[in-house]
C-alpha cells in the first residue's frame, strides 16, 4: 500500500522508480527544490520519515537505525539534514540483501562540514536518479508531438 496522494499526477519518472526499486537497496531523488520529489516518492513509498522534522532528525543522529521501520520501501526525505543516514541505509541494504528498501530524498548537496559523516559513496546499493520540474507534458499542457531533445 503506497502512501498515494490524491490528485497525484502521473510523472516520467515513475516508471523508473518502479523498476530501480526492483533492482537497487536504495534509491536516491536529487533535484530541485518544489520538483515533486517528496510527493512523487510518496506514492511509491509504505513509510515515510522526515528529516525536517526536529524527533526524527535529532533520533537519526543518535542512531539512525531508529527512525527505520520494517514497512518498505521507506522514504526518508531531506536525508541530507542527517548525513548519518547515507551509511546506515547502505549498511541496512547490505544486511536485508532484498531490493526496494528506501527511498531517499535530496534538494540540497551536503554542507561542506558534513562531508565526512558519509563514508561509503553507495555504488551497488543506492541509484541516484535526478529529477526535474514538471514538463509540459506531463502537466498536459502538451501532447509530447515536439521534443526539444530531438
Amino acid at each position: 500500500m503506497s502512501l498515494e496522494k490524491k490528485d497525484y499526477r502521473k510523472r516520467l519518472i515513475d516508471d523508473k522508480i518502479d523498476r530501480y526499486l526492483k533492482i537497487f537497496g536504495a534509491i536516491s531523488i536529487q533535484g530541485p527544490k518544489w520538483c515533486g520529489k517528496t510527493w512523487t516518492s510518496l506514492k511509491h513509498a509504505n513509510s515515510v520519515s522526515y528529516m525536517t522534522e526536529k524527533s526524527p532528525r535529532d533520533l537519526a543522529k543518535v542512531d539512525p537505525k531508529y527512525i527505520f521501520n520494517q514497512d518498505r520501501p521507506q522514504l526518508i526525505d531531506e536525508w541530507q539534514l542527517a548525513p548519518c543516514v547515507w551509511d546506515a541505509v547502505r549498511l541496512e541494504c547490505d544486511l536485508s540483501g532484498v531490493s526496494g528498501n528506501f527511498i531517499l530524498t535530496g534538494s540540497t548537496t551536503l554542507q561542506k562540514e558534513d562531508e565526512d559523516e558519509v563514508y561509503h559513496s553507495g555504488t551497488g546499493r543506492f541509484l541516484l536518479l535526478k529529477m526535474y520540474p514538471m514538463s509540459l507534458y506531463e502537466s498536459g499542457d502538451s501532447n509530447g508531438s515536439v521534443s526539444l531533445m530531438d
